[in-house]
């Protein structure tokens, strides 16, 4: 069957993989409502298209903390990816770097910044978890800047691992042939099994929870590289990121994977955007599936993407190609959605163009009669 849609791989990715796996990858927290929340919420934003615009001529790129890329269509830290597919990590660089995009590695990975580095050239991020020992913080930092990765995204909802009751009920641990890769030499590569999630008992013993703005600036003594604060759903956090020096922020609720009840990322959004006041660049991750809800993101002032899931599953379902698929279609789609809205660039892409269910009449400007 012709995969026409980046929906479309959940369901082999279902089919191909441990029952185990598939769940961790898929699952959110508790009652799993911001889950689908995060989809949901992008249907409630409609758009207000602009015609008769010559559009025989779209550009997408956009440059991001100063590096050119083809799209604001970028990959999310997504861990263990060699659970997916025994290329795991080394699949998704490749496809990332031939679509020109960024891909953000996860501390968490099966596979490690010098190995995902050797895959050839391409920009790439590294996502920090900080642990208890700083010391293992400040070594891995240093491996990510001189493996050539250019930013950090400093993950800042984690200070314990939210719920995730399928992870619990499979005893979910990573599979013993896989190790995180980051940490072999440290002893912290493997997981417990334990009579819960192995992940969570992992993180309850490693993670440190005392994490705080203070740790912001402590990172940057230690790196030159441009830190971007990923799991910010509030204005009044936004505010303190900028005034903490972060280079950029995520809006993102981890996948509705930590606390549930929180809104869809495409709901925090605007609010996050106001309270940056363009100091700095606002990204957005959770729920993206079309690129119809890439231009909303860009709509409500994103400058930029992330996906996570797509990539896991694709990569389940085809490897390489699939992410390449997957990376394409989104595209593809995209490029259709600003054709058909009247956008040539992205700067062209307005508040105008959309109106949401939260928009009082008076938000659109009056008719002139």
């Amino acid at each position: 069957m012709e995969i026409t849609n980046v929906s479309e791989y959940e369901a082999i990715a279902k089919q191909k993989l441990p029952k185990m796996v598939y769940d961790y990858y898929a699952s959110g927290a508790e009652d799993q409502w911001t889950l689908q929340e995060n989809r949901n919420a992008f249907s409630r934003i409609l758009f207000r298209p602009r015609i008769l615009i010559d559009v025989s001529k779209i550009d997408m790129t956009t440059t991001v903390l100063g590096f050119k890329i083809s799209m604001p269509i970028m990959l999310a830290p997504t861990a263990m990816q060699k659970m997916a597919h025994p290329e795991g990590e080394y699949a998704t660089a490749r496809a990332a770097s031939a679509a020109g995009t960024i891909m953000t590695l996860s501390s968490w990975a099966t596979s490690s910044v010098e190995e995902v580095a050797s895959t050839g050239p391409g920009i790439r991020f590294f996502q920090l978890y900080v642990y208890r020992d700083r010391n293992v913080v400040a070594q891995l930092v240093r491996r990510a800047e001189k493996a050539g990765f250019k930013a950090i995204a400093l993950t800042v909802d984690t200070p314990r691992l939210g719920r995730r009751e399928a992870d619990i009920k499979n005893r979910f641990t990573l599979p013993p042939f896989l190790t995180l890769k980051n940490f072999e030499g440290l002893d912290l590569g493997k997981m417990d099994k334990a009579d819960d999630s192995g992940l969570a008992s992992y993180v309850g013993g490693q993670i440190d929870r005392t994490l705080s703005w203070k740790d912001v600036k402590w990172l940057q003594t230690i790196t030159s590289l441009p830190i971007l604060v990923k799991g910010v759903l509030t204005a009044e956090d936004a505010r303190i990121a900028v005034q903490a020096g972060a280079a950029g922020i995520i809006v993102s609720n981890h996948g509705a994977r930590q606390l549930d009840y929180v809104p869809a990322t495409i709901m925090a959004l605007e609010e996050v955007v106001k309270a940056a006041q363009g100091r700095v660049p606002v990204f957005l991750d959770g729920g993206v599936r079309r690129g119809t809800d890439v231009f909303k993101a860009l709509a409500l002032g994103a400058s930029g993407i992330f996906i996570g899931r797509p990539v896991v599953f694709s990569l389940a379902a085809e490897g390489e190609a699939g992410v390449r698929k997957v990376l394409s279609m989104l595209r593809e789609e995209f490029e259709l959605t600003m054709a058909l809205s009247g956008c040539r660039s992205l700067k062209e892409i307005t508040r105008q163009h959309i109106v949401t269910d939260w928009d009082s009449p008076r938000a659109l400007p009056a008719p002139k009669l």
